[in-house]
């Protein structure tokens, strides 16, 4: 038999579906591979989620051994009980281990943790040695300025000279201020802390010639260096030099914690050695934490990772939260469910909270980042 006048024979059909479904197959395997490629490529983001927790008031394990957070020695001390928390937050990945999308989108989809664009957190050019270098500095400068917070609460005098404690090669500073330079004034005005320090910096803005009123070698003199903005992506201005403070106090206070760095936990490091020099116990008890940059005058700074830090914080047991007023913004709305957070901005505002919180007495005048 012959197919009819007009009639098309039927034998192509099976082979033309079968060629559309190796299409379709393909078509899909391509697009999972395309998806996994992008999964697994670098991306520009690093993630901050909660850290580890430590209770200025108790112990904490260094190089295997169990010893004191905050010891103080040359000095009259008292017992104290509750615990004041330090926070701290993880950092995953950096310029040299950068995280792939799948990380990323994790990171997307959970409040506990934070994408941050790795040129915030690492600026251009810097690698993480180095990062791991300024933060180490940070946490030295943080404990000292914590002591010096403290004693000035207890009216303890001491000693304190801003010292410069390294130049940047190829920076406005190279060659004109060097390391070991006493920094008496800053645009004629006297500088008494690295605070005051940074901010004359920040005052006088980029491009702008400033005065650096110095002793060298016991010779007094007066420099000039113009402020530059910190990289292509980051308009701060700088100069390159990472200040210090030098201090002289009555006695010794150690501070004893590894590998932790950064300068966030300056205002609680502050309300564990005032706790400890001062009878009875300052939290009463309660179980408080808080975060926050100090400098010697005894000023509360903002830090990063507050959202992290709380949930840290909360995770921990703690039922309080002492934040930097001026992290107000990123905390409002934010506070995980049983933890009732203040907002400070200097250490006698902190130490009242915490007397408060201790002895029972009423906390609802003290102000919060809802108000």
């Amino acid at each position: 038999m012959f197919p009819a006048d007009g009639d098309e024979p039927q034998r192509d059909e099976p082979q033309r579906g079968a060629r559309t479904q190796l299409i379709g197959q393909a078509l899909v395997f391509l697009a999972v591979l395309a998806a996994l490629l992008l999964a697994i490529s670098p991306t520009p983001y690093v993630v901050e989620r909660p850290g580890p927790v430590y209770d200025t008031l108790g112990t904490t394990q260094v190089d295997g051994d169990e010893v004191p957070v905050i010891s103080i020695d040359g000095a009259d001390t008292f017992p104290t009980e509750g615990r004041l928390d330090l926070l701290t937050v993880f950092l995953d990945g950096s310029r040299e281990r950068p995280l792939d999308w799948f990380d990323v989108i994790a990171a997307w989809f959970n409040p506990q943790r934070a994408l941050l664009p790795v040129d915030a957190v690492f600026p251009d050019g810097q690698t993480q040695e180095e990062a791991d270098e300024q933060s180490t500095h940070d946490m030295q400068l943080s404990q000292q300025s914590a002591v010096a917070a403290a004693l000035g609460e207890l009216g303890i005098d001491f000693e304190q000279t801003v010292t410069i404690d390294s130049v940047s090669a190829g920076s406005p500073a190279d060659g004109v201020l060097e390391a070991g330079d006493e920094v008496l004034t800053v645009g004629g005005a006297q500088v008494g802390n690295d605070t005051q320090l940074r901010a004359a910096i920040q005052k006088a803005g980029i491009g702008n010639p400033l005065e650096f009123g110095i002793r060298r070698a016991g010779d007094a003199r007066t420099v000039t260096v113009t402020p530059e903005a910190r990289s292509a992506t980051d308009p701060t201005p700088v100069v390159g030099i990472v200040p210090g403070l030098s201090f002289e106090f009555p006695f010794r206070v150690d501070i004893q914690l590894q590998d932790v760095g950064g300068p966030s936990a300056g205002m609680m490091f502050a309300l564990g050695i005032y706790d400890k020099l001062t009878p009875g116990a300052l939290p009463g008890g309660a179980h408080i934490a808080g975060t926050g940059t100090i400098d010697s005058a005894g000023a509360v700074g903002a830090i990063g990772g507050i959202r992290q830090k709380m949930f840290g914080a909360r995770a921990a047991g703690a039922e309080w939260f002492l934040a930097p007023e001026a992290n107000c913004d990123a905390v409002a709305g934010h506070v995980p469910d049983g933890l009732t957070v203040f907002a400070v901005s200097t250490l006698a505002e902190a130490i009242d909270v915490v007397s408060a919180i201790g002895s029972g007495a009423s906390t609802s005048a003290f102000p919060s980042c809802d108000s």
